[in-house]
């Protein structure tokens, strides 16, 4: 007797399909087509997750640089202040309140100075 594929098959086809819902043309209606297009999609989507990472990081400091400087302190300065000052806020957080609360920002960048110049003339 023969072995039979039928509902096996069917169900993994139609997972393959459903996952390739959206795409065009063959992409989303031809078995082998539709395999080529995840097994790419699924590389961009591994890699990408570790880009976007990268590219929010990239933001916030560009965010966190301009509210810096409109303060009258450079990136670099500012950040070295914080790390002598033990503050704890990461630049996510930092580019939050640079954006929703720019006097609590420049209170921030106060205690930057402070603790600088506080190494400085020690």
């Amino acid at each position: 007797m023969r072995v039979r594929l039928g509902k096996a098959r069917h169900r993994s086809k139609k997972r393959l399909f459903k996952e390739a819902r959206g795409n065009v043309g063959g992409r989303s209606k031809l078995l082998r087509t539709v395999k080529e297009t995840l097994v790419r999609a699924r590389a961009f989507a591994t890699r990408d997750r570790r880009t976007r990472k990268r590219e929010f990081r990239a933001l916030w400091i560009t965010r966190i640089s301009a509210a810096a400087r409109e303060q009258g302190v450079s990136y670099s300065v500012f950040m070295n202040g914080l790390l002598l000052a033990n503050c704890g806020l990461n630049r996510k957080q930092l580019s939050e309140l640079a954006i929703s609360n720019p006097e609590v920002f420049s209170e921030i960048v106060e205690i930057s100075k402070k603790a600088r110049s506080a190494v400085s003339a020690a």
